[in-house]
């Protein structure tokens, strides 16, 4: 007869057994997923590069899925064997240092992509399963490389392809497909092997004091953290006595997410601010989910529509029209919010009137889980009243959202829970775009707005989340166009957009040049002439004249020209023609060169430079330039911009000289920041793409601190221009932002979202005050 010791093992390796059977089976539909993606990219324009690196990936895994299948399904099957050192110790206890291969780092980037994305849908199972297993093998935090944590999983599958040949590029082009079928799979394994440990008796229900009272990565020196208790019998083995603890050490404690604290940390580390920060953020809201379920009940897990019980639908009924939140007495005499007279004063009024409306509601509720969520909410709403970063006539309107934001929560229990609820998402997107604001300065665009966004939420209060989806849709569309309109940035923002298109003009039609001239017999002079300057005046052209316009293919011509004059002449004709033109094109380069802003000086000597080597060529009996050849490259380079790629640039070459010299505007408010920072990693790169227009940040350039928001990014993504309040503009390329974020030298004012760091207010306060959520 085994022990109760064995036996509990043996629950522990079923579970992860029958983990990894579930994910096994799953392999064969994300195979299929990644496969549907590389087809579905087959029929994708683009650069003729771009398409062959498709072609080849598609081909690739056509030859090399099977073997992906098999070796991942083989590495599931290796995790749970026992892993040991060379020194015969368990691995996760050998302490033994290893050196990283090359390239295991963006494997490791790779893969840590991946498992946020499960992280975020599956905290919850997964948390559940940690507790359970780490009680079973009494031990603090899950041993490194166990497969039930997500990196492991998703690093499993990215070293198996690329064990079977296939490029992390390809990978590349996967992972976004990819990601939603290995979550839902993942979820359904967690949740399976959480329910198989229920049924075999193991902590049926589980007390999360733990997560809910300590912070991420804190200490609890090795104080005993009690487990709920469950009565014996015969459903849970008599493994569990009646006041089992779980002991935890000094360096245990659960992070945001839910994972142990040493697994979150190997998984932030590899991972970008932006997505630490969604990490803590699912790590606030799980908590509250938890805590609501663990007091209230499973109301909160329901996900199908609940309307208010009678009694608390009529008295939300008896709301004033225009006045749902207590609040639109102290506006409504405005034609416009942001008058002078909302200050501070006025904002308590509102949450005064806001706490008299929380209690009548209460009072009206009939379910524990009506009354929790009526008081949440309201917590919720304090803690947005009492932010006093955002200016007073702003909070006003803030708090009229508060009963429409219930009645979501009370139809949606979800809200809790799910950070990209379109309610959440406005408040959030509204909150930070007036963030910034000083408190002399106001914006009444802005702020009509969202009076207008508010008031249509109002109008509507029976549809729930959509009318908070399309209101917080058209608020983003007003944000696109309302920024880089206002005041400087207008103006900068035509000018950003000129500097860019000619900056990706001067590098894409130097890469398509050089493809033109690779067969083509061009002198060196020549060659570096077209690569150095005149590309510069093709793409100042287009940008003064358009692509299309005749002066711009003027100039193209004169490129043909150039390269026919400077071919071999052993024909009489051929010289006679070149004598005849060449006064012609020696002008026309001028003009070109004038638009460059070259000096007298400097076109005399590019003129010399040429001049030369068409006199050597008058003279050469080398093969010329054939006739065929030449047309080609005339048809080529009159629609050079048909070719072009569609790549991002290096660092560009601007300043405020170039940029007045490209546009003909006056540059002297608006700052280029081309220096400063570090070469920025990839995780930086990434949160430099998510950065999002409206929201403020503290930029330290040049010793000097300023408070800008970010107003405007251009199409291709390579510009972005923050401005001041005061109206000052400052233009950086992409690649300096993500360094200038990296360096800490931008830093954004918001360290969470508006609506999460209310959610954590309000679990602070439960937390000192638990009666008060039934109260």
């Amino acid at each position: 007869m085994s022990s109760p010791d064995q036996h509990v093992s043996s629950l522990a390796k079923q579970a992860r057994e029958l983990f990894v059977v579930h994910v096994g089976r799953a392999l064969p539909e994300m195979v299929k997923a990644c496969d549907t993606r590389l087809t579905a990219l087959l029929d994708h324009a683009g650069p003729a590069v771009d398409r062959q690196a498709r072609r080849d990936a598609w081909t690739e895994f056509q030859r090399h899925q099977a073997n992906w299948l098999n070796q991942s399904r083989r590495a599931l099957q290796r995790t749970l064997l026992p892993r040991v050192s060379s020194s015969g110790q368990p691995l996760s206890q050998s302490g033994a240092l290893e050196l990283v291969a090359e390239g295991a780092m963006d494997d490791q980037i790779m893969a840590s992509r991946l498992a946020m994305v499960v992280l975020e849908k599956s905290s919850t199972e997964l948390n559940e399963l940690r507790l359970r297993i780490q009680y079973l093998e009494r031990r603090q935090e899950l041993p490194r490389g166990d497969v039930l944590l997500p990196d492991v999983t998703a690093r499993i599958l990215v070293d198996q392809w690329l064990e079977v040949q296939m490029s992390r590029d390809a990978w590349l082009l996967v992972q976004d497909a990819l990601a939603p079928v290995m979550t839902a799979k993942l979820h359904d394994a967690y949740k399976a092997a959480n329910e198989f440990l229920i049924a075999s008796g193991v902590m049926k229900e589980i007390d999360l004091q733990a997560l809910v009272k300590r912070t991420p990565g804190a200490r609890t020196d090795g104080v005993a953290v009690p487990i709920r208790p469950r009565p014996v019998g015969p459903a849970n083995n008599g493994f569990r006595p009646a006041n089992s603890t779980v002991e935890t050490g000094p360096r245990t404690g659960t992070g945001s997410s839910g994972m142990g604290v040493q697994d979150e940390t190997r998984l932030m580390t590899s991972t970008s601010p932006l997505a630490r920060a969604r990490m803590r953020a699912q790590g606030v809201v799980g908590r509250l989910r938890r805590m609501l379920i663990d007091k209230v009940g499973g109301d909160f897990e329901a996900t199908q529509i609940l309307p208010p019980s009678p009694g608390l639908q009529q008295a939300m009924q008896r709301a004033t029209p225009g006045d749902s939140a207590g609040a639109g007495y102290y506006v409504s005499g405005s034609s416009r919010p942001g008058a002078v007279y909302m200050d501070a004063t006025h904002v308590e009024r509102a949450a005064t009137g806001l706490r008299q409306r929380t209690a009548e509601l209460k009072q009206a509720a009939s379910t524990p889980t009506e009354k929790a969520t009526i008081e949440v909410v309201a917590l919720m709403f304090q803690s947005i009243l009492a932010e006093e970063r955002i200016p007073p006539s702003v909070r006003v309107w803030f708090a009229r959202l508060q009963i429409p934001v219930l009645r979501v929560a009370l139809a949606e229990p979800e809200f809790f829970s799910a950070l990209q609820h379109p309610a959440r998402r406005l408040i959030d997107r509204m909150g930070s775009c007036v963030m910034g604001f000083e408190s002399n300065v106001s914006s009444s665009a802005l702020e009509a707005e969202i009076k207008r966004v508010v008031q249509v939420i109002e109008q509507y209060p029976e549809t729930g989340r959509r009318v908070f989806q399309l209101v917080f849709d058209e608020f983003q569309k007003f944000l696109s166009t309302y920024l880089s309109e206002q005041g400087s940035a207008s103006r900068f923002v035509s000018v950003a957009q000129q500097v860019e298109q000619k900056e990706t003009l001067s590098v894409q039609y130097t890469i398509e040049l050089r493809k033109l001239l690779d067969d083509v017999p061009v002198r060196d002079e020549v060659r570096a002439f077209l690569f150095k300057v005149w590309v510069e005046v093709l793409a100042v052209a287009s940008v003064k004249y358009g692509l299309r316009h005749e002066e711009t293919a003027a100039l193209k011509q004169v490129a043909s020209d150039l390269l026919w004059a400077a071919s071999a002449k052993p024909n009489r004709d051929d010289r006679a023609r070149v004598i005849q033109q060449l006064p012609a094109l020696l002008q026309r380069l001028r003009q070109g060169m004038g638009m460059l802003g070259f000096t007298t000086g400097m076109q005399d000597q590019h003129i010399k430079t040429v001049s030369d080597t068409l006199a050597d060529a008058f003279m050469s009996r080398t093969e010329p330039i054939s006739q065929e050849q030449l047309d080609n490259l005339s048809q080529r380079l009159a629609n050079l911009e048909d070719y072009l790629p569609a790549d991002g640039l290096g660092d560009l070459d601007l300043d405020n000289e170039s940029i007045e010299m490209i546009t003909g505007v006056d540059a002297s408010n608006i700052e280029v920041i081309n220096q400063g920072g570090s070469q920025p990693n990839e995780a930086m790169r990434s949160w430099a793409i998510e950065l999002q227009i409206g929201s403020w940040f503290g930029l330290d350039h040049n010793g000097k601190l300023n408070s800008v928001q970010l107003a405007w990014r251009s199409q291709r993504g390579q510009l972005y221009l923050f401005v001041t309040n005061g109206g000052r503009c400052f233009l950086v390329q992409s690649i300096r932002v993500a360094s200038y974020l990296q360096a800490g030298l931008l830093v954004p004012t918001e360290e969470e979202a508006l609506t999460v760091r209310a959610t954590r207010d309000a679990l602070s306060k439960l937390d000192a005050n638990p009666e008060r959520l039934l109260s």
